[in-house]
């Protein structure tokens, strides 16, 4: 069965274009061409990918993202933002918004079905299935993959499926740095470029936001300057400070 691809974007000659291109390598894709009907859209259909353009009439691309990320029918579904905006700026607060990568316009074919492929692949389950029989617990976290959960010093903590799978490759990798191209390369599956650094700088201040006393003074997840990340955990269960 073809996997379903929602895209809205208000160019209704790019839209086409896209959709034929999408449909040749076996995506069923759909359009809408302004933010109200594509959130409707996203609510009938309940695609397996969502592709948005952030410059949108009735209702803007961030805040159709933010929307649709926090409703409980398509807050698992991973969306892609592709849009000409390519701003640091602009990709930090897609990021923020809960966009799961970010492509520019005008954008390289190949590139892009990759992605689309890499996420849906990982929201298909893939990736977590591959975290049994991997190393889930160190000290005081436990990675729970099934209910997109970690046990953090006995306290239960929500996880997104990208937050989910950042920890456990730096968990993998214990007390290492681990630098952000190999961070890129196992999660997202492709190498590293700026949007894939900043996605990847929004999910470690996410983590950290959740696990830290003091996210802007980071005890357990370390930054190792001009080397990567690092996953610093202590033996005991008992939270310090």
């Amino acid at each position: 069965m073809k996997p379903t691809l929602l895209l809205i974007d208000d160019d209704l000659d790019f839209c086409e274009r896209l959709v034929a291109e999408l449909n040749g390598v076996g995506f069923d894709t759909r359009f809408a061409l302004d933010g109200i009907q594509g959130q409707a859209l996203a609510h009938q259909l309940v695609p397996d990918l969502i592709l948005l353009d952030l410059l949108l009439p009735k209702v803007d691309g961030l805040t159709l993202c933010m929307r649709l990320k926090r409703d409980p029918r398509t807050t698992a579904v991973p969306l892609v933002i592709l849009t000409s905006l390519r701003a640091i700026s602009d990709k930090v607060s897609g990021f923020n918004a809960g966009a799961d990568d970010y492509v520019i316009k005008p954008h390289d074919s190949e590139e892009l079905i990759a992605r689309l492929r890499a996420l849906l692949r990982r929201s298909q389950g893939e990736a977590l299935t591959s975290l049994r029989g991997e190393v889930l617990t160190y000290g005081p976290l436990t990675l729970v993959p099934e209910r997109l959960e970690a046990i953090w010093f006995e306290q239960a903590i929500r996880l997104t499926r990208l937050e989910l799978e950042v920890l456990h490759c730096l968990l993998q990798r214990h007390g290492q740095a681990v630098s952000p191209e190999e961070v890129l390369s196992e999660v997202w599956g492709y190498e590293a470029d700026v949007n894939g650094i900043e996605c990847l700088r929004v999910q470690i201040r996410h983590l950290r936001g959740k696990l830290e006393p003091n996210p802007h003074r980071p005890s357990f997840l370390k930054t190792m300057y001009g080397v990567g990340y690092c996953l610093d955990l202590p033996m005991e269960q008992r939270r310090y400070g």
